[in-house]
């Protein structure tokens, strides 16, 4: 570690979209401590995010332990540093074991649903100026999303995926939507390409959307690049439509103007952040919802009665009121 040096520990969240949600954090606290370094912990699926965060030390892979060992580990790994700064974006005791000159640790709010970004801007006492998430990339990541992309026309970004099924609008509604923006007389993005995103488990995503585009015309990313190159990707997009999930929030911190499908989880609180974003649901509130399913774990279907028609039109809109900064961007 370079003399001089302010340590940061940043214990950030296990899943993708939480991580998302907070990293902002990051960039302003590089923003504002100039000699700064990072160690940041993050769960399996998470850490990729941070490979390319500046001044940084390392990024610890925190997987959970079905004995609840894996906070003594960690503790073990960290607790020689004095650290300038302790995040703890989990709200875990384990900093008051570590030698910090000060702690920020996130603590669950009471009162009326707040959203994660207001909350992540809570714990640094930024609430009056909440620090939206950002990913940082590095420019070999950027050639290669460009060249992943290169193509004449505009970007419909899909990711049909979820983490449950019960949030997830079916596949075949996707598609149609897709339809009706890309390839119908008149589209609002006649001509355009189809990139689909998704996890290891969602390879066979793109079989049943390819009919969307020509040949040529379809950008299949489902399993087959790091969260990084995906979120260097989204950036070159036109416009994103997915349900609630780490491919959303990606998508609206690459400040692609982004659609988000919520059924039975609640937008107020992880809805995408951002200008440039909208959330749609049926006619159901979340609160209906979860008093069908109070545990919010059934293997049934919550977003069945989000219409093709509500959701077209809600990116017609939203094509429409992005129009002109598109133009400002390509000027």
């Amino acid at each position: 570690m370079a003399r001089g040096s302010f340590p940061i520990l940043f214990i950030t969240a296990t899943r993708i979209g939480d991580a998302v949600l907070s990293s902002g954090l990051i960039k302003r606290l590089h923003d504002e401590i100039p000699n700064a370094r990072f160690t940041i912990v993050a769960g399996p699926l998470a850490a990729p995010l941070f490979a390319e965060a500046p001044n940084l030390d390392e990024v610890i892979v925190f997987a959970k332990a079905k004995d609840g060992s894996h906070w003594f580990d960690l503790w073990r790994r960290v607790r020689k540093r004095h650290w300038g700064l302790v995040v703890d974006m989990r709200g875990s005791g384990l900093s008051r074991f570590l030698s910090a000159r000060r702690r920020a640790v996130y603590r669950r709010p009471t009162g009326p649903p707040q959203h994660k970004v207001l909350e992540a801007a809570r714990t640094l006492r930024i609430e009056d100026d909440p620090a939206g998430p950002f990913i940082f990339t590095s420019p070999a990541i950027e050639a290669y999303a460009e060249e992943l992309t290169a193509g004449t026309g505009p970007i419909l970004a899909l990711a049909p995926a979820a983490n449950w099924v019960g949030k997830t609008w079916p596949l075949e509604r996707f598609s149609r939507v897709a339809l009706r923006l890309i390839r119908n007389p008149g589209a609002p993005l006649q001509g355009g390409r189809l990139m689909v995103l998704g996890g290891r488990g969602e390879v066979n995503l793109a079989r049943d959307l390819k009919e969307v585009v020509g040949r040529g015309q379809l950008i299949d990313l489902a399993g087959k690049v790091d969260l990084l190159t995906a979120f260097a990707c989204l950036r070159r997009a036109r416009l994103f439509i997915g349900n609630d999930s780490g491919a959303m929030h990606l998508a609206a911190a690459a400040g692609v103007p982004t659609l988000g499908l919520f059924g039975p989880s609640d937008e107020r609180q992880y809805g995408p952040w951002g200008a440039q974003t909208r959330s749609i649901r049926g006619p159901r509130t979340f609160e209906q919802i979860r008093n069908l399913d109070p545990k919010l774990n059934q293997a049934i279907c919550h977003m069945m009665d989000l219409s093709v028609e509500t959701v077209f039109h809600a990116a017609e809109d939203l094509l429409a009121a992005t129009q002109s900064t598109e133009e400002t961007e390509h000027a």
